[in-house]
Order: structure tokens, then sequence, then C-alpha cells
């Protein structure tokens, strides 16, 4: 009996360790996932340590930058034999003899744009670039104006067609007949008459590079920036070419010099005479063709009217009633109109009208239909548009009541 009971008792100590060596293998097997997960985690934390380091650093580097006393731009003028190197700041146009390093003053040359810090030494040599007031003169696409969007002008259209398009299109003519062809042109006549127009549709018809500016574009404070535009200008335009620069109300640069002690009057002399050089200096200009527009024809310098400058010179008057009349037809085109519209007698009652006034007359013509709920345009819509433009309003009449 005692024999059995401790038997008994064995089996029971066995069932108990084997019960607790489960669940201690039980315990084992979950630290030992834990373990696996804290790993899982701590290659993850470390991961994400080693980005926020690289962050870091860059943010560092960034910092360092934008805390680094800034870098002024100017243009080498002079390199001496014993390596002193003059500059010229480009804003103030002060000069100053500075040093730069043996790797750099070997590729350095006369002429070139330099970085130079607060001290003046020469960091780093700068591109070619153009000034990017020039580029954004430059049109990308060519106008959308053709010679059959201008009417009146048929021997003005002649004339620049044979001094600009020609030259462009079939320069061999010229060297054939053994003649250069005309260095420019210059339009004159009062605003509205189509100058503009002229230069856009030579343009989209030759397809050449178009830059088109305004002559108070090139007028600037700082000595010698608006002669370094014009300088820009003929360069971009080189680099373009076959080209076609075209300057309007060129009067703002071209006027007639005067004794005049102010240096806004010299600065805008000096830009005149850079753009003289660029017509008619030494260096060829190649594939090249400048068109001018002004309305103060006689404001302008002997010296810019010179045979080799413009060669070419071209009247734009207000058209005569043949020339309205086409003018009135490409304006209408687009209008729907009544079917009983008289043109011959809108051209009679418009007379010394421009074509920009015409225009205005076949908008403000639609205005009145509008106005009227109408989708017709008719006749006395139009009589109604030319007499408004022809009578001068009332000064006691309140012109805002016009639009009531």
């Amino acid at each position: 009996m005692d024999a059995i009971d401790s038997s008994n008792h064995s089996s029971k100590e066995e069932f108990q360790k084997s019960e607790q060596l489960e669940e201690l293998a039980a315990k084992a097997q979950e630290a030992q996932n834990r373990v696996s997960e804290l790993q899982d985690k701590l290659l993850n934390i470390t991961a994400e340590n080693s980005k926020l380091l690289q962050k870091l650093e860059r943010i560092n580097h960034e910092n360092q930058q934008l805390r680094q006393p800034p870098l002024f731009v100017a243009t080498v003028q002079e390199i001496s034999p014993e390596g002193a190197i003059i500059i010229r700041q480009h804003g103030n146009n002060q000069e100053a003899i500075t040093v730069a390093s043996p790797e750099l003053l070997n590729e350095i040359s006369a002429g070139d744009r330099v970085a130079v810090n607060s001290a003046l030494s020469i960091i780093r040599i700068l591109g070619e670039e153009t000034d990017i007031r020039a580029q954004a003169m430059q049109i990308d696409s060519p106008p959308q104006v053709t010679y059959d969007d201008i009417g009146g002008l048929d021997d003005e259209i002649q004339s620049i067609r044979e001094a600009v398009e020609i030259p462009l299109e079939n320069p061999e003519v010229f060297e054939k007949i053994g003649i250069d062809p005309p260095a420019g042109v210059l339009l004159y006549g009062p605003p509205g008459t189509g100058k503009t127009l002229l230069a856009k549709a030579v343009a989209n018809k030759t397809q050449a590079s178009f830059i088109q500016m305004s002559g108070s574009e090139l007028v600037h404070k700082f000595i010698g920036e608006g002669a370094r535009l014009i300088r820009d200008i003929f360069q971009l335009a080189s680099a373009n070419q076959p080209a076609i620069i075209f300057i309007d109300e060129v009067d703002a640069i071209a006027s007639q010099r005067i004794e005049s002690k102010t240096s806004g009057d010299a600065e805008v002399q000096r830009t005149m005479m850079q753009l003289l050089a660029s017509l008619d200096g030494f260096k060829e200009r190649g594939n090249i063709r400048l068109i001018a527009a002004t309305n103060r024809f006689d404001m302008l310098d002997d010296a810019i009217l010179r045979p080799g400058r413009f060669d070419r010179i071209i009247k734009i008057s207000t058209p005569n009633q043949e020339g309205r009349l086409k003018i009135f037809g490409i304006h209408s085109k687009r209008i729907n109109m009544d079917s009983d519209i008289d043109f011959e007698i809108l051209a009679e009652k418009t007379d010394n009208f421009s074509g920009a006034d015409i225009k205005s007359v076949c908008t403000e013509a639609g205005m009145t239909a509008i106005r009227e709920k109408r989708t017709i345009v008719t006749q006395n819509d139009f009589i109604s548009a030319i007499d408004s433009l022809t009578n001068e309003p009332d000064e006691n009449e309140d012109v805002s009541m016009a639009f009531a």
C-alpha cells in the first residue's frame, strides 16, 4: 500500500514538472518573439535616425550657405603681366584692382563676368549669359499677323518687304548685284496707322526670330546699363539669326542731342551712341534687320537718320478712302452684320481716321447691338459709332453716363 502511494506521488511530481517546463518553454518563446519585435523596432528607429541625421546635415549645409556673405557680379577689364586684375562692378560701375587664385588666373580673360566677395577677391568665373531683360524681349513664336491683316498700305508693305524680307530670305540676290542690303527701316507716322502691325507681319512671313522692345525700356538709371542692354540685344539676335529687332517709340532714346547737365539726359545719349555703334560699327551684324517706329519723326537726331543706319525711311500716313474700305473689310469679317451694310458710305464718313480708329468703330458698333440686346449689327450702329468717335465730348458732360 505504501508502495502504491509512493508511485502515485512520484507520477504527480513528474506531471507538475512537465507543466512547468511547458510553461517555461512558452514564456521563452514569447520572450524570443518580443526580442525579435524590439530588434525590428530598433532597425526601423536606426534607419529613421539615419534619415534625420542626413536631413540635419543638409539643413546645416543650407544654413551655412545662407549665412555666407553674398557675392557681387563684376567684369574683368584688364589683367596685368604681374597677375593684378582690374574689375568693374556692375551697378555702381566702380573699378578696383584685385587678385585671383592661380587656378582661376589661368582661365580668366578680359571681358569675363566674375563673382567677387566683399573683399573683391574673385571667387569664380560666371558664364557669358545674356541679360534676362533681353531674353524677355524675344518673342518665342512668330506673331500671328499677316499682310492680309493690314489694309491701305500696299506701297508701304512693298517697301518694307524689299528692305527686310528679301535680305532675310534671299541674301544671295544682293551679292549677285554687288550691293549691301538696307541696314534698317524706320517707320514714322501718326499713332494707330499700322507701324507695329507691319513689323509683326514681316516677322511672320520670314519666320525670323523677333525681338520687340519699346524705347523707354532702354532708358535706365545707372550709367552704362542701357548701353549694356543694347549690346545684349544684338548678341541675342546674332545667336538666333536670321533675326528682326523692332524698337517701338525709338524717339525715347534717339531724340536730338542737346546741351544738358542732367545725368539722365547724358545716360540716354550714351544709350543712343551704343545703338549707333551697333547699327553701323566695325563689327558685321550678320543676317539681322532692324525696324524702328516713331510718332515724332521731328525729334530724331540727325546721326540716326543718316544712310547706313536707317537706309529706308517709310512714312505711314492715315489711309485714303480705298484703304479705309479695305480696313473696314478686315475688321468686320467676324461681325454678324445686316446684309445692307454699305462700307462705301462708312469709308466716306471716316476721313482722317487711322486703322486703329476704324477698328474701334467696328467694336463700338458691336457694343451698340449688345447694349440693345440684338445679335445683328446694322448700318445705323456703325454710323452711331463714327459719330461718337468724331464728336468731342462736352467738358461738362459726365463721361460715365455714356456707359449707363
